[in-house]
């Protein structure tokens, strides 16, 4: 069976500085798969790219085996990829629900959107207490809450994840890998950008060590937390 994700000797340029260098990488339905690697190693252009909203230079990106990396952002976000911007890029002047609903836009099936919002809610209860407060109004942990849920809407096939830890308390953060966890049960399948690589590989079936935009290691998640090479560069030992 193939992937349902496939990167392809990936090469992405911000004018004359090549960001991504020849990325290769795949991601099984099913699977939480992690991207990790050092500040500027090309992770978040990579996920900008599968999303459409930068265009390759060289490579190629397949969904469900077909080549998406010539097609609109809308059009890939339909097709069944969605992503959560390291950021978060939330409406800090529209209301939980109003952001929601935004995640919704490329569908039209009213009775499913109301029953994805009421699964946001369940998975973060603190949105459905305050559905109708301002998103700028909320701590670090609740907006991340709020992105993720806001990339749940569209009702992907592959959620893309940019950094959901960044910036949050240890108990936040437990959480947001709880959550992953839990909508990977639920038939997500995940591709992670995380620079808290000791908690991402742990969660993960596979990763991928990305190093001055190319591809530098790869295996099931457990194997790279175990490689000395990985907890030199990454965790902070030897």
């Amino acid at each position: 069976m193939s992937p349902l994700l496939e990167v392809r000797n990936l090469s992405v340029a911000y004018g004359a500085i090549e960001a991504v260098r020849d990325v290769s990488f795949s991601v099984d339905e099913g699977q939480v798969v992690s991207l990790i690697g050092a500040n500027g190693a090309g992770k978040t252009t990579t996920l900008r790219t599968i999303s459409g909203l930068l265009r390759p230079t060289r490579g190629e990106i397949l969904f469900r085996g077909e080549p998406i990396h010539r097609k609109a952002a809308h059009e890939i976000l339909a097709s069944g990829i969605a992503h959560s911007p390291e950021g978060r890029r939330l409406f800090g002047r529209m209301t939980v629900e109003e952001n929601l609903q935004l995640g919704a836009y490329v569908r039209n099936d009213e009775a499913g959107i109301q029953s994805d919002m009421r699964r946001v809610y369940e998975l973060f209860p603190v949105l459905g207490e305050r559905r109708h407060n301002k998103a700028g109004l909320f701590s670090g942990g609740e907006q991340q809450m709020l992105a993720i849920g806001r990339a749940m809407m569209s009702k992907p096939k592959l959620l893309m994840l940019d950094e959901p830890s960044m910036g949050l308390s240890p108990i936040m953060t437990q959480r947001i890998f709880d959550t992953i966890k839990e909508l990977q049960s639920q038939g997500t399948t995940i591709l992670l950008v995380e620079q808290n690589a000791l908690a991402a590989l742990a969660l993960s079936d596979r990763g991928y060590v990305i190093d001055l935009g190319s591809t530098t290691l790869e295996g099931p998640g457990i194997d790279l937390l175990a490689d000395q090479r990985v907890r030199a560069a990454y965790l902070g030992e030897g």
